[in-house]
C-alpha cells in the first residue's frame, strides 16, 4: 500500500473528502507498567482490580492471550490466568505519558478529538507541516511517540472516524493500516459487525438474529428496515454498511458523561433479575473511567419498557463513585422504588456524570440533593 493512495477521491456520497488518523496506545497502562518496571516485562499483567475484587481497567498483551481483557471482573481474570500480576494503576503517569503523545499530535494538527487518554482522532486534511500523504503523517507521529515514551502505538488512517477507527485495530500491536476511499466500502463488506464500533455485543446479537452478520449483510438492508429494528441507530448503520461517516473530528471534545445500556433477549419484569443486569453496565462504565482517569458524582438510571416508553432517575452525591460496586449499588437504589414496573422492561442503562479527573475527585463544599 503506497502513501499516496489516500489522496484519491472520497466516496460519491461523501461530500467532503477527509484525511483523519486514529491512533490507539497498545495496552497502554500496562505497557507503561512494564516499561516503568523491568521485573512486569514479559509478564501477564492487569492494572486495576486485585485477586478477590474490582475490574481490570487494562490488560498486557501477555494477559490477553489467556482472554483477559479491560472492564472483566477481577476474579475472572484470575480464573483465567493464574499467574496474573496485578498493579494498582498510577494515573497521574498515565496522564504525563499522555501529554507527551499530545504534544506530538499537536506537530502536525490542531484538530485533535481525545477519546480517553489513550486514543485520539486526527484530522490532518490540512496539517501544519503540508505533508500531502496522511499516511506518511502517521508513520512519523509513531516513530516521534515511541522516542518520547519509549512505548508504542498503532495507527489507522483513513477518509472518516469509522474506518480509521476500524483500520487501527488490524495490525495491533505496533502497526498502521491505511484504508483508501477506493477499498473502503469493500473493506466492511468482510468484516463481522461485532467488530463495527458502535455496535455493542447486544446490538450484534439482535442483527445476527436478523441475518446480518458482516458488513455485506448490513448494506443489503434497506434503511427502512434498519430503522425499523434499530431506530434512531438505523442510519448510522445504513451509512457504514458502504463506508460512509460524515461525523467530524471534534476539537477538544470534553466527554460529560460515561454511559453503557443493554436491551435484553427477553423483557423483564423482577428486581433481582432486573438488579442482576445492572452489574455487566457498572464494570463497562466503571472500567471506561479508569481508562479515562475519571471520577463522577451523578448516577442516571435509564429504564425502557415494551411500549418503548422510558424513564430516567439520576441521584447526585457530596462522594464521588469509588468503584464499580458502589456505582452498581447507587444504580440499584434508584431502582428498588420502580418495581414492579408498570410494564415489563426491555432496557437498563446506567450513566455517571458530573465528571472529573480521579486525582481531583473530591467530596464538593455543599450538600447536594438526592433526587428523583
Amino acid at each position: 500500500m503506497t502513501a499516496g493512495d489516500e489522496d484519491l477521491p472520497a466516496p460519491a456520497d461523501d461530500p467532503a473528502p477527509r484525511k483523519v488518523i486514529h491512533v490507539d496506545m497498545d495496552a497502554f497502562y500496562a505497557s507503561v507498567e512494564q516499561r516503568d518496571d523491568p521485573a512486569l516485562r514479559g509478564r501477564p499483567i492487569a492494572v486495576g482490580g486485585s485477586a478477590l475484587r474490582g475490574v481490570v481497567a487494562a490488560a498486557s498483551y501477555e494477559a490477553r492471550a489467556f482472554g483477559v481483557r479491560s472492564a472483566m471482573p477481577s476474579v475472572t481474570a484470575r480464573r483465567l490466568c493464574p499467574d496474573l500480576v496485578f498493579v494498582a494503576p498510577r494515573f497521574d503517569m498515565y496522564k504525563q505519558v499522555s501529554a507527551q503523545v499530545r504534544a506530538v499530535f499537536e506537530r502536525y494538527t490542531p484538530v485533535i478529538e481525545p477519546l480517553s487518554l489513550d486514543e485520539a482522532y486526527l484530522d490532518v486534511t490540512s496539517n501544519i507541516p503540508a505533508i500531502a500523504s496522511a499516511t506518511r503523517i502517521a508513520e512519523l507521529i509513531r516513530a516521534e511517540i515511541r522516542a518520547a515514551t519509549g512505548l508504542t502505538a498503532s495507527a489507522g488512517v483513513s477518509y472518516n472516524k469509522f474506518l480509521a477507527k476500524l483500520a487501527s485495530d488490524q495490525r495491533k500491536p505496533d502497526g498502521l493500516f491505511v484504508v483508501t476511499p477506493r477499498m473502503g466500502p469493500r473493506f466492511v463488506e468482510d468484516l463481522p459487525v461485532s467488530r463495527f464500533h458502535g455496535v455493542g455485543p447486544v446490538t450484534a446479537g439482535r442483527m445476527e438474529g436478523l441475518g446480518i452478520r458482516t458488513g455485506l449483510d448490513l448494506r443489503g438492508r434497506s434503511l427502512e428496515f434498519l430503522q425499523q429494528h434499530f431506530g434512531k441507530s438505523g442510519p448510522y448503520y445504513h451509512a457504514i454498511a458502504r463506508g460512509v461517516d460524515h461525523r467530524p473530528v471534534r476539537a477538544n471534545r470534553v466527554r460529560k458523561s460515561v454511559g453503557a445500556e443493554d436491551t435484553f433477549a427477553r423483557d423483564l419484569r423482577g428486581f433481582d433479575e432486573l438488579a442482576a443486569e445492572l452489574t455487566p453496565l457498572a464494570v463497562k462504565v466503571w472500567a471506561h473511567c479508569e481508562r479515562a482517569g475519571v471520577r463522577g458524582r451523578t448516577v442516571t438510571l435509564k429504564l425502557k419498557y415494551d411500549d418503548f416508553q422510558q424513564i430516567t432517575r439520576a441521584a447526585s452525591t457530596i462522594q464521588p463513585v469509588a468503584d464499580a460496586a458502589d456505582l452498581e449499588g447507587r444504580a440499584r437504589q434508584l431502582l428498588r422504588p420502580l418495581l414492579p414496573p408498570r410494564r415489563p422492561v426491555r432496557l437498563l442503562g446506567v450513566t455517571l456524570s458530573a465528571l472529573t479527573p480521579a486525582d481531583a475527585a473530591q467530596p464538593v463544599p455543599a450538600q447536594l440533593p438526592l433526587f428523583g
